[in-house]
């Protein structure tokens, strides 16, 4: 999610990993958001700052236009999406609105702005929520997936840039793997470092899991080679810190790609997989801006937060 934030207008790029397993590009979703006073429109920055702190009661406008989608996964099996957008201001899940059907695209283009009207002083306490759907007409609209933004992280005074991930539903959501990459072109050393995960998937009967992570390094469908981190015992967000070198040369850079596993560990049967990344000249979204942030950074380290995918069936 990229945006920018000002007291009077902002825009928010929600990007979206892909829920379908064979796809790996991102989906983003343009949204703009407005804060204004009604009794002060057109005055400056200082004197609505100033009305808004003698008029904290007064009828403030949160104004959001969500302006469109793009590269959506498919969710029907003509390999298009019907999606729509749902806006709530939480934690009053009573105050929604929702944008129009698009049918049969990935790439909706919605251009519609809704207005909720909030005191000031109650604007650091509330969250917006989008939340991305699949219309079906025969059965169950299916989520997409969904952002939350509470507006206290909002800066009103300055405008800022961020890049934040939507997530998926909630029942699918497998958890985030932090990786720093580095590489050293005159050594040809390539250098993982597998620092963190967090919200992993329970996969124990007592809600905890027992994870560890494969690092594989790839040229098209042939392993090259494979690492493993230690395992941590009961929690679903282990602390790793562990470093793992591989040797590849400048002129094999753009031919290999990363696959990073989380998996459980089972002392009895077989150790299941939590989900995974890809990093690499051929992969997209964050995936392949890890990867180009190393390349163009040479010796330099850099870490990125990574949201896990399912494995792809056999």
């Amino acid at each position: 999610l990229q945006f920018y934030c000002s007291l009077f207008t902002s825009s928010i790029m929600l990007t979206l990993p892909s829920m379908r397993q064979q796809q790996h590009r991102m989906s983003v979703l343009f949204i703009f958001v407005c804060y204004m006073c009604s009794a002060t429109i057109g005055s400056t920055l200082w004197e609505i700052v100033s009305s808004a702190a003698l008029h904290a009661h007064s009828s403030i406008s949160s104004i959001v236009t969500v302006v469109d989608g793009q590269e959506l996964p498919a969710m029907d099996l003509s390999g298009t999406s019907d999606p729509y957008v749902k806006l709530y201001l939480m934690p009053e899940k009573k105050k929604k609105f929702q944008t129009q059907v698009h049918r049969k695209t990935l790439n909706p283009v919605f251009n519609e702005t809704f207005v909720f009207k909030v005191p000031y002083n109650e604007l650091p306490s509330k969250t917006l929520l989008f939340s991305i759907y699949d219309f079906d007409r025969f059965g169950k609209n299916d989520q997409i997936g969904q952002l939350q933004v509470p507006l206290n992280s909002v800066d009103l005074g300055e405008v800022v840039r961020q890049t934040r991930c939507i997530q998926p539903p909630p029942e699918n959501r497998l958890g985030e793997v932090c990786l720093a990459l580095r590489y050293v072109p005159n050594k040809s050393k390539l250098n993982v470092v597998v620092m963190e995960a967090k919200n992993l998937k329970k996969m124990d009967v007592i809600g905890l899991s027992d994870p560890y992570v494969k690092i594989y390094l790839m040229m098209g469908n042939k392993r090259l080679e494979k690492k493993k981190t230690t395992i941590k015992m009961k929690t679903l967000n282990p602390y790793y810190n562990e470093s793992f070198g591989f040797e590849v040369s400048p002129e094999k850079l753009q031919r290999v790609h990363l696959v990073i596993t989380v998996m459980d560990y089972d002392r009895v049967g077989s150790n299941d997989a939590i989900g995974r990344v890809q990093i690499g000249p051929n992969s997209s979204g964050l995936g392949l801006r890890h990867w180009m942030d190393m390349i163009n950074s040479p010796r330099r380290s850099t870490a990125q937060w990574h949201v896990l995918e399912p494995l792809k069936e056999d």
